[in-house]
């Protein structure tokens, strides 16, 4: 694609250009008379039209394109003018990839031997690009069209928490003993006061 050698002289108002039309629908045709409704009125303004043609944001009969119509969403208008950019302007990358206003001598030379233009127009011209390049995000991609939704993995299903169960404690087995104590017949007590004592020093200690 040729260098475009589209430029205004009221480089300056490019960014509130550029948000007008984006906050307002796209015509059926984007006319002089469209530019005046949107409040650009003077003659100065005219030279929007073939700037936006240059970066195909307008077909030659001043249709809307899909490029229009995507800078119109906010979210994504900074990439798709960064695009435009980098296609019609193609030759200027290949001078400096991010391109500033410290470049802007080079830029113009560029214009001047590419159009045979004089000094101040290739000024012009420099000076309309690096105004819609601020605007613009290059750094990006081009798109490739919408992607295609990746598929969601099952989710899984999140672990019931286990409700804590009380250990039952086991009591180790017992042995019981049945003791039979057949006392004498006595009427000393000494006798079983020995018998008893006899028992607690065996039997329960």
């Amino acid at each position: 694609m040729a260098l475009p050698g589209v430029y205004t002289q009221v480089y300056g108002q490019l960014p509130s250009f550029l948000a007008t039309i984006r906050e307002g629908q796209a015509p059926d045709k984007f006319t002089q008379q469209h530019l005046k409704d949107l409040g650009y009125a003077s003659s100065n303004y005219r030279s929007y039209i073939p700037i936006l043609k240059a970066i195909g944001f307008l077909s030659a009969d001043g249709t809307p394109t899909d490029r229009y119509r995507a800078h119109r969403d906010s979210t994504q208008s900074r990439r798709v003018l960064g695009e435009a950019l980098k296609e019609a302007y193609a030759e200027l990358f290949v001078i400096k990839s991010h391109p500033t206003d410290k470049d802007k001598d080079a830029l113009a030379g560029k214009f001047k031997s590419v159009h045979n233009a004089t000094d101040r127009t290739a000024e012009l011209m420099a000076k309309t690009f690096l105004a819609l390049l601020k605007e613009a995000d290059i750094d990006h991609a081009p798109s490739k069209g919408p992607k295609a939704q990746a598929k969601e993995e099952p989710r899984a299903e999140p672990k019931k928490e286990e409700a804590p169960t009380r250990e039952k404690k086991i009591e180790p087995p017992g042995l019981h003993y049945n003791i039979q104590i057949h006392l004498p017949a006595t009427k000393d007590v000494e006798v079983y006061n020995a018998i008893f004592k006899s028992l607690r020093e065996h039997l329960i200690d």
